[in-house]
Protein backbone atom coordinates (compact mmCIF):
# COMPACT_ATOMS: atom_id res chain seq x y z
CA UNK A 1 0.00 0.00 0.00
CA UNK A 2 1.14 3.32 -0.96
CA UNK A 3 1.96 5.69 2.00
CA UNK A 4 0.20 8.75 1.08
CA UNK A 5 2.17 12.65 1.28
CA UNK A 6 1.05 16.33 0.80
CA UNK A 7 3.71 18.68 -0.89
CA UNK A 8 3.36 21.43 1.30
CA UNK A 9 5.26 23.82 -1.19
CA UNK A 10 5.71 23.56 -4.81
CA UNK A 11 5.90 26.14 -7.30
CA UNK A 12 3.99 24.26 -10.06
CA UNK A 13 3.25 27.14 -11.84
CA UNK A 14 7.29 27.98 -12.84
CA UNK A 15 7.79 28.05 -16.71
CA UNK A 16 10.39 25.05 -15.84
CA UNK A 17 7.08 22.93 -15.89
CA UNK A 18 5.31 24.33 -19.13
CA UNK A 19 6.24 21.74 -21.36
CA UNK A 20 5.16 18.94 -19.20
CA UNK A 21 3.03 19.61 -16.02
CA UNK A 22 0.14 16.97 -16.39
CA UNK A 23 3.08 14.78 -16.51
CA UNK A 24 5.17 15.53 -13.55
CA UNK A 25 2.09 15.22 -11.37
CA UNK A 26 0.78 12.20 -13.11
CA UNK A 27 4.40 10.78 -12.04
CA UNK A 28 3.95 12.55 -8.29
CA UNK A 29 0.33 11.31 -7.83
CA UNK A 30 1.65 7.80 -8.57
CA UNK A 31 4.34 7.83 -6.39
CA UNK A 32 2.26 8.48 -3.46
CA UNK A 33 1.72 11.94 -3.19
CA UNK A 34 -1.85 12.76 -2.66
CA UNK A 35 -1.99 17.12 -2.45
CA UNK A 36 0.33 20.06 -3.99
CA UNK A 37 0.12 23.46 -2.19
CA UNK A 38 1.44 26.14 -4.75
CA UNK A 39 2.58 29.17 -3.48
CA UNK A 40 2.73 32.80 -5.28
CA UNK A 41 5.67 34.99 -5.78
CA UNK A 42 4.69 37.92 -7.16
CA UNK A 43 1.60 39.65 -8.53
CA UNK A 44 1.72 39.08 -12.52
CA UNK A 45 2.27 35.17 -11.15
CA UNK A 46 -1.33 35.21 -9.41
CA UNK A 47 -3.25 34.37 -12.08
CA UNK A 48 -1.35 31.48 -13.20
CA UNK A 49 -0.76 30.29 -9.66
CA UNK A 50 -4.89 29.88 -8.82
CA UNK A 51 -5.50 28.66 -12.19
CA UNK A 52 -3.31 25.41 -11.63
CA UNK A 53 -5.37 25.10 -8.58
CA UNK A 54 -8.55 25.70 -9.72
CA UNK A 55 -7.36 22.30 -12.42
CA UNK A 56 -7.66 19.69 -9.85
CA UNK A 57 -8.92 18.96 -6.72
CA UNK A 58 -5.69 17.96 -5.08
CA UNK A 59 -3.76 21.46 -5.88
CA UNK A 60 -4.47 24.48 -3.36
CA UNK A 61 -3.11 27.86 -4.12
CA UNK A 62 -1.53 30.54 -1.95
CA UNK A 63 -0.92 33.95 -2.84
CA UNK A 64 1.91 36.39 -1.62
CA UNK A 65 4.91 38.60 -2.58
CA UNK A 66 8.21 36.63 -2.17
CA UNK A 67 11.19 38.84 -0.86
CA UNK A 68 13.66 37.48 -3.74
CA UNK A 69 11.69 39.60 -5.80
CA UNK A 70 11.23 42.70 -3.77
CA UNK A 71 12.49 44.92 -6.37
CA UNK A 72 9.74 43.69 -8.45
CA UNK A 73 7.16 44.41 -6.17
CA UNK A 74 5.28 47.81 -5.67
CA UNK A 75 3.30 49.02 -3.01
CA UNK A 76 -0.37 48.93 -5.57
CA UNK A 77 0.30 45.07 -5.33
CA UNK A 78 -0.79 44.86 -1.26
CA UNK A 79 -3.93 46.62 -2.94
CA UNK A 80 -4.51 43.91 -5.48
CA UNK A 81 -3.28 40.80 -2.82
CA UNK A 82 -6.33 42.29 -0.98
CA UNK A 83 -8.81 41.91 -3.86
CA UNK A 84 -6.91 38.32 -4.90
CA UNK A 85 -7.40 37.26 -1.03
CA UNK A 86 -11.03 38.22 -0.77
CA UNK A 87 -12.16 37.22 -4.56
CA UNK A 88 -10.18 33.68 -5.17
CA UNK A 89 -10.08 32.60 -1.52
CA UNK A 90 -5.96 31.28 -1.43
CA UNK A 91 -5.08 28.81 1.49
CA UNK A 92 -2.58 31.08 2.89
CA UNK A 93 -0.51 33.90 2.13
CA UNK A 94 2.80 32.78 0.58
CA UNK A 95 5.44 32.66 0.34
CA UNK A 96 6.33 36.09 2.37
CA UNK A 97 9.08 36.61 4.51
CA UNK A 98 12.82 37.87 4.79
CA UNK A 99 15.72 36.82 3.35
CA UNK A 100 19.08 38.66 5.13
CA UNK A 101 21.26 36.00 2.82
CA UNK A 102 21.18 37.53 -0.24
CA UNK A 103 23.03 41.19 0.55
CA UNK A 104 21.75 42.89 -3.08
CA UNK A 105 17.84 42.28 -1.97
CA UNK A 106 16.76 45.71 0.42
CA UNK A 107 16.08 44.78 3.77
CA UNK A 108 13.50 47.87 4.33
CA UNK A 109 11.68 47.37 1.86
CA UNK A 110 11.34 43.25 2.62
CA UNK A 111 10.21 44.42 5.61
CA UNK A 112 7.47 46.57 4.34
CA UNK A 113 6.16 44.14 2.22
CA UNK A 114 6.15 40.96 4.98
CA UNK A 115 4.97 43.35 7.76
CA UNK A 116 2.09 44.64 5.52
CA UNK A 117 1.46 41.19 4.43
CA UNK A 118 1.28 39.34 7.89
CA UNK A 119 -1.53 42.28 8.76
CA UNK A 120 -3.34 41.11 5.90
CA UNK A 121 -2.91 37.39 6.71
CA UNK A 122 -4.36 38.72 10.12
CA UNK A 123 -7.48 40.13 8.76
CA UNK A 124 -8.59 37.77 6.87
CA UNK A 125 -7.62 34.70 8.91
CA UNK A 126 -5.34 33.24 6.73
CA UNK A 127 -1.94 31.26 7.78
CA UNK A 128 1.10 31.98 6.11
CA UNK A 129 3.81 30.49 4.62
CA UNK A 130 7.10 31.55 5.51
CA UNK A 131 10.57 32.22 3.60
CA UNK A 132 12.98 33.06 5.90
CA UNK A 133 17.17 33.03 5.01
CA UNK A 134 19.14 34.61 8.15
CA UNK A 135 16.55 35.84 9.43
CA UNK A 136 14.97 33.51 12.38
CA UNK A 137 15.30 36.15 15.14
CA UNK A 138 13.79 38.83 13.69
CA UNK A 139 10.78 36.87 12.09
CA UNK A 140 10.12 35.56 15.97
CA UNK A 141 10.10 39.01 16.79
CA UNK A 142 7.94 40.64 13.95
CA UNK A 143 5.25 37.59 14.63
CA UNK A 144 4.70 38.84 17.77
CA UNK A 145 4.18 42.19 16.54
CA UNK A 146 1.97 41.52 14.01
CA UNK A 147 0.46 38.05 15.37
CA UNK A 148 -1.09 35.48 12.08
CA UNK A 149 -2.85 31.80 12.47
CA UNK A 150 0.41 30.24 11.91
CA UNK A 151 1.23 28.55 9.26
CA UNK A 152 4.68 26.53 7.73
CA UNK A 153 8.48 27.74 7.83
CA UNK A 154 9.65 26.68 4.49
CA UNK A 155 13.06 25.32 4.01
CA UNK A 156 13.69 25.53 7.84
CA UNK A 157 17.49 25.89 8.55
CA UNK A 158 17.04 27.54 12.00
CA UNK A 159 18.34 25.78 15.79
CA UNK A 160 15.91 23.79 17.68
CA UNK A 161 15.56 26.33 19.90
CA UNK A 162 14.46 28.91 17.01
CA UNK A 163 12.27 25.75 16.09
CA UNK A 164 10.28 25.46 19.22
CA UNK A 165 9.64 29.66 19.60
CA UNK A 166 7.91 29.27 16.21
CA UNK A 167 6.03 26.23 17.07
CA UNK A 168 4.48 27.91 20.34
CA UNK A 169 3.34 30.44 16.97
CA UNK A 170 1.23 27.76 15.46
CA UNK A 171 3.82 26.87 12.81
CA UNK A 172 5.35 23.95 11.43
CA UNK A 173 8.74 23.29 9.66
CA UNK A 174 9.05 22.47 6.01
CA UNK A 175 11.90 19.57 5.41
CA UNK A 176 12.63 19.43 1.47
CA UNK A 177 15.74 17.90 -0.68
CA UNK A 178 18.25 19.43 1.49
CA UNK A 179 17.68 16.56 4.39
CA UNK A 180 18.29 13.73 1.69
CA UNK A 181 22.07 14.91 1.36
CA UNK A 182 24.25 12.97 4.53
CA UNK A 183 26.47 16.19 4.50
CA UNK A 184 23.16 17.71 6.08
CA UNK A 185 24.37 16.79 9.64
CA UNK A 186 22.52 19.82 11.57
CA UNK A 187 19.70 19.77 9.72
CA UNK A 188 19.15 15.98 9.96
CA UNK A 189 19.37 16.08 14.02
CA UNK A 190 16.91 18.99 13.68
CA UNK A 191 14.26 16.96 12.13
CA UNK A 192 15.10 13.79 15.17
CA UNK A 193 14.72 16.13 17.66
CA UNK A 194 11.40 17.51 16.63
CA UNK A 195 7.61 16.76 17.56
CA UNK A 196 6.09 14.68 14.55
CA UNK A 197 3.10 16.61 14.62
CA UNK A 198 5.51 20.20 13.74
CA UNK A 199 7.09 18.40 10.63
CA UNK A 200 5.95 19.30 7.01
CA UNK A 201 7.61 17.88 3.46
CA UNK A 202 8.15 20.01 0.63
CA UNK A 203 10.25 19.98 -2.52
CA UNK A 204 10.38 23.65 -3.39
CA UNK A 205 10.34 22.25 -7.07
CA UNK A 206 11.81 23.25 -9.21
CA UNK A 207 14.76 24.25 -7.22
CA UNK A 208 16.14 22.88 -3.99
CA UNK A 209 16.63 19.68 -5.17
CA UNK A 210 17.54 16.33 -3.11
CA UNK A 211 20.99 14.62 -3.32
CA UNK A 212 19.83 12.06 -6.07
CA UNK A 213 18.58 14.84 -8.46
CA UNK A 214 21.28 17.16 -7.52
CA UNK A 215 22.08 20.03 -10.96
CA UNK A 216 18.64 18.92 -11.87
CA UNK A 217 15.13 20.10 -11.92
CA UNK A 218 13.73 19.04 -8.51
CA UNK A 219 9.87 17.60 -8.78
CA UNK A 220 7.27 17.13 -6.44
CA UNK A 221 7.44 13.20 -7.39
CA UNK A 222 10.69 13.15 -5.51
CA UNK A 223 8.89 13.94 -2.25
CA UNK A 224 9.06 10.27 -1.16
CA UNK A 225 12.84 10.56 -0.78
CA UNK A 226 12.63 13.31 1.86
CA UNK A 227 9.65 10.74 3.65
CA UNK A 228 12.68 7.55 3.17
CA UNK A 229 15.07 10.21 4.98
CA UNK A 230 12.82 10.70 8.05
CA UNK A 231 11.96 7.42 8.44
CA UNK A 232 15.84 6.53 8.70
CA UNK A 233 16.13 9.33 11.16
CA UNK A 234 13.16 8.77 13.72
CA UNK A 235 11.56 5.80 15.68
CA UNK A 236 8.37 6.40 13.73
CA UNK A 237 7.38 3.77 11.21
CA UNK A 238 7.02 5.48 7.50
CA UNK A 239 3.54 5.14 7.49
CA UNK A 240 3.34 6.58 10.46
CA UNK A 241 5.17 9.49 9.36
CA UNK A 242 3.48 10.18 6.12
CA UNK A 243 0.31 9.99 7.98
CA UNK A 244 1.18 12.78 10.69
CA UNK A 245 2.73 15.05 8.27
CA UNK A 246 -0.08 15.25 5.77
CA UNK A 247 -2.49 15.56 8.73
CA UNK A 248 -0.39 18.61 9.83
CA UNK A 249 -0.54 20.31 6.08
CA UNK A 250 -4.64 19.68 6.50
CA UNK A 251 -5.11 21.27 9.55
CA UNK A 252 -2.72 24.43 8.82
CA UNK A 253 -4.51 25.04 6.08
CA UNK A 254 -8.03 23.61 6.58
CA UNK A 255 -7.77 21.06 3.44
CA UNK A 256 -10.79 18.94 2.63
CA UNK A 257 -8.65 16.37 0.94
CA UNK A 258 -9.71 14.22 -1.85
CA UNK A 259 -10.32 10.05 -1.74
CA UNK A 260 -7.07 8.30 -2.78
CA UNK A 261 -7.83 6.80 -5.97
Amino acid sequence: MTDFIIDSHCHLDMPAFDEDRQAVLKKARQAGVRGFIVPGTTAARWPRVMDIARSAVDIWGALGLHPYYVDEHCETDLERLTEQVRHTQPIALGEIGLDLFLPQLDEKKQLFYLESQLDLAREFELPVILHIRKANDTVLQLLKIHPVKGGICHAFSGSLQQARKFIELGFCLGFGGMLTFTRSRKLRQLATELPLDAIVLETDAPDMSGEKHRYQRNSPEYLPEVLDVLQELRPESRSEIALQTSQNVQRLFKLDMPDPE
